[in-house]
């Protein structure tokens, strides 16, 4: 039995919303966030939990960067082949499923690590940032998008959402998610909160699944599958209004 977690219709779903390709909000301009200051042209740049493809064709076709996705989910990564493929980037786009663990690669072998969202659902999370900092050369940053959550314990609200997305979260706070990058070894460690922007694009998300998007949704879904989208949306924009669910970039620097 999978236990691929982003079937069709939620892949579906994130893509009307967020734009083909996109699994987490932002588009081109989240990738700009990601790699701003970070030089990656003609550079290998690992891409963890590469998603439908989007992040990754962008980083081939607007940085130059030599990427190599990897993704847990085997549908996911047949997605990103035909994005490649669709965009002209398969030449510089590698795509890897890899399984919970040890990354597989040599030391010292990409320029970046970057992720949108993949840490976000990752529990071992200084497990794995260790391994980003074994995997990137000296002077690399890991750079990422994750949600993330206030201090304290959860709301019903927030209890309801996750019920509603059906998604293994691994939520980290700021702090304690900037405190691990340290354990693991990285320098120059900062974490930017871009949660007012998501707080107002995703109440205006809701309101576009409601109206402009429902019907294409309906045709897509079935009626069912698009309401419970609907309810889902509402629910990510009350987390989001309350400041329970932030959206936080952080990044830490591999020591020369």
């Amino acid at each position: 039995m999978s236990n691929d977690e982003y079937d069709d219709a939620v892949v579906i779903a994130c893509e009307l919303v967020w734009g083909k390709g996109n699994l987490a909000p932002g588009g081109d301009g989240n990738l700009a966030n990601l790699v701003e200051g970070i030089d990656v042209a003609n550079r290998r740049v690992l891409d963890i939990g590469c998603g439908s493809g989007g992040p990754a064709c962008t980083l081939a076709s607007k940085y130059g960067a030599r990427v190599v996705g990897s993704d847990l989910e085997a549908p996911l990564l047949r997605r990103s082949l035909d994005r490649t493929r669709e965009r002209s980037v398969a030449s510089s786009v590698s795509l890897l499923q890899v399984e919970p663990g040890p990354l597989a690669f040599r030391d010292d072998c990409f320029a970046a690590v970057l992720s949108s969202g993949g840490f976000t659902q990752t529990e071992a999370k200084l497990e794995l940032f260790r391994e980003c900092l074994r995997v990137l050369e000296p002077g690399g940053w890991l750079s990422a998008y994750d949600w993330m959550r206030c201090d304290g314990p959860y709301s019903e609200e927030m209890l309801h959402w996750f019920e509603l997305e059906g998604l293994s979260y691994t939520l980290e706070t700021p702090e304690g998610g900037a405190e691990l990058l340290r354990q693991a070894g990285f320098v120059d460690v900062s974490v930017t909160d871009r949660s007012d922007w998501y707080r107002r694009q995703s109440a205006a998300e809701y309101e576009a699944l409601k109206n402009e998007h429902y019907k294409s949704m309906v045709e897509l879904l079935g009626q069912a599958k698009a309401d419970d989208f609907v309810e889902n949306w509402r629910a990510l924009a009350e987390v989001c209004e309350r400041r329970e669910m932030l959206q936080i970039y952080s990044r830490g620097r591999k020591p020369v």
